[in-house]
């Protein structure tokens, strides 16, 4: 039986890939009820923006695959870094240093528990043969 994964995307977040990759990793593996209380009261700029990926996920597995909001969990979330926007900072004697604005590329998935039961369940059972 194939698993069935929801999927959301954020590409060109304004905040960097150091700072929101101390964020996923909070969530990662936690099932979507402690990852939401995890999210609201992450006091880091990243949370919000993860937050509102999750609910989009959320959305996706229930609206699209009919798959139960109660069994829900974070397979895996990852951070990848987007566009850097080159900025000039003036400096003395007329000389001026490069500030890079760096942007994010997050990826979450999600999937239901009972998938996990049943995909291990054809493991064990294909090994014994």
């Amino acid at each position: 039986m194939e698993t069935k994964n929801a999927k959301a995307i954020a590409r060109k977040v304004s905040i960097a890939p150091r700072k929101a990759r101390l964020v996923v990793d909070l969530i990662r593996g936690k099932n979507i009820a402690q990852a939401q209380a995890i999210l609201t009261f992450t006091p880091k700029v990243a949370a919000p923006v993860i937050l509102k990926l999750l609910n989009s996920a959320v959305s996706n597995a229930v609206n699209n695959l009919k798959l139960n909001r109660e069994q829900l969990y974070v397979k895996e979330v990852f951070v990848n870094e987007g566009l850097r926007l080159k900025r000039m900072f003036p400096r003395a004697k007329g000389s001026g240093d490069m500030i890079k604005k760096r942007t994010s590329h997050i990826t979450l998935v999600i999937t239901s528990s009972t998938n996990l039961q049943t995909s291990k369940e054809e493991e064990q059972s294909g090994s014994k043969n």
